[in-house]
């Protein structure tokens, strides 16, 4: 009887939910023909909406757009362009893709038994459709995001995250049409394609409520 009446009330301490939704922003940086080494050379803004579905506390896969500028400067850069040209650009980005998630603890908030911690980093990768528009000009190509971060639950259901990123792209079109191929260089997976860099600050709010457990679950 005594077991039936704490049950209820410890496992109002043990809800996990299964859907994480929220937002963020923070600042971009490029890699590319203007800019071949730091990426925080001329830093622009970056905005998120994201959406997670959480299977444990250990992973999630995370839906998630980007949209974001992107500047550079040739002109601060040591190597020299054939013909001592300079170039400037200025570029609007969005992305929308898929990412998977893994905490290196495991994520919550619960009573010691349940071996969960209210921070922890994590390592992610994924893939990702860009669309970006500069000088008048569109394009679309795939990019393959990965990076790490950190998340803090600073409530039951409401949590913080910091995330870096390097998302790889399969383009040197990023930066507009006089720096997609300025040294006549054909471009290949590693060699000769745009970067973008993001760091983004998030909040997020956990919602549907998954179960109501008394026993340790692994």
């Amino acid at each position: 009887m005594l077991l039936a009446l704490l049950c209820p009330l410890t496992s109002r301490a043990q809800i996990e939910y299964k859907f994480d939704i929220g937002g963020g922003a923070g600042v971009t940086g490029y890699l590319g023909d203007a800019n071949t080494a730091n990426l925080m050379s001329n830093p622009s803004w970056d905005a998120e909406l994201l959406f997670r579905y959480l299977p444990n506390p250990r992973m999630a896969w995370k839906t998630f757009f980007h949209v974001g500028g992107l500047k550079g400067d040739s002109g601060k850069m040591t190597n020299v362009f054939p013909g001592q040209a300079s170039y400037t650009f200025s570029t609007t980005f969005y992305e929308l893709g898929e990412m998977f998630e893994f905490n290196f603890f495991k994520y919550g908030i619960g009573e010691r038994y349940q071996k969960l911690r209210r921070i922890s980093p994590y390592v992610t990768a994924g893939f990702g459709v860009l669309f970006w528009s500069v000088d008048g000009s569109t394009g679309i190509s795939a990019a393959i995001p990965f990076g790490i971060g950190v998340k803090y639950k600073l409530k039951e259901r409401l949590n913080l995250g910091a995330e870096f990123l390097m998302h790889k792209t399969l383009t040197d079109k990023i930066d507009g049409d006089n720096l997609k191929d300025p040294y006549q260089i054909k471009s290949s997976f590693m060699k000769n394609t745009d970067w973008i860099s993001t760091i983004t600050f998030t909040i997020s709010y956990e919602f549907g409520e998954r179960c109501r457990a008394c026993n340790y679950k692994e």
